[in-house]
């Protein structure tokens, strides 16, 4: 028996810093959504929450700019954007963090962190690298919202999962992002590096940094979101206030037992 629930988001803000209006995509014969829409405002955290194959990373490579929708719209700061890659929508200010984020491995921590924006002095001609310039800021921006690094001079190829992710993040924080979508971020991690990730979601968010979570742990979720929206079989079944559901009213949303509909 399926029991169909009324929740209604209030609005902290006028406009949401990104908006997802009736998106729907088809691969050839399978719908994978269905006039899915979400809104995310300053300071939210919300959990994008579901099964396999529910459409979670088809929402996430829509919005992040990997393939089109095929009806539907996007909006950043009340603008319709379209993206045709994902390097115009993180030009825009969409960062997505996966799970095993592409880094430069050989290279050292602040070489990461200003990868493209590095900064340099003009000597008769000659660029010189500011690299302890480009060393403090790392330090300074990474220390500021709580990420813990043996050094910003180590090769990021020889930290954990857990901190690269926590470096991209913190990057994308440094240059002034406007949504980051995070794909599954503590899905290789230890519990100690998932206490950390979680820690700094909140840090981050108190910041203002608008986070869409993705992630099959409800549990580890529900501690750091403040919105949830559920997808099962490409359809919104669940969109509200995390305080106004439990862990299990989540899971039974997303095994089809109820539906709770903003």
């Amino acid at each position: 028996m399926v029991i169909l629930l009324k929740k209604v988001f209030q609005n902290e803000e006028n406009q949401p810093i990104l908006a997802v209006r009736n998106v729907s995509k088809n691969f050839n014969k399978v719908q994978a959504l269905r006039n899915v829409s979400m809104e995310v405002y300053n300071g939210d955290v919300v959990g994008l929450l579901g099964d396999n194959g529910a459409g979670k990373s088809t929402l996430i490579n829509i919005i992040s700019g990997n393939f089109p929708a095929d009806e539907g719209e996007v909006f950043l700061e009340g603008k319709k954007v379209h993206f045709n890659s994902p390097s115009e929508a993180h030009s825009a200010g969409i960062e997505t963090v996966y799970q095993n984020s592409p880094v430069c491995i050989d290279a050292s921590v602040y070489e990461n962190f200003f990868i493209g924006r590095e900064l340099v002095n003009n000597f008769l001609g000659i660029k010189i690298v500011r690299s302890c310039d480009m060393q403090k800021v790392t330090l300074k921006t990474l220390s500021d919202i709580g990420i813990s690094i043996p050094s910003e001079k180590a090769e990021i190829g020889l930290l954990s999962g857990g901190q690269r992710q926590a470096i991209i993040l913190g990057r994308f924080f440094h240059w002034g992002g406007k949504v980051a979508l995070l794909d599954e971020p503590f899905a290789a991690l230890g519990v100690a590096e998932s206490r950390n990730g979680l820690k700094l979601i909140r840090d981050v968010s108190k910041k203002g940094l608008p986070i869409i979570l993705i992630s099959h742990n409800i549990e580890y979720a529900f501690q750091v979101i403040n919105k949830y929206v559920v997808l099962r079989h490409g359809k919104v079944v669940g969109a509200g206030r995390k305080e106004d559901v439990s862990v299990e009213d989540v899971v039974s949303m997303i095994t089809g037992a109820i539906e709770i509909n903003g």
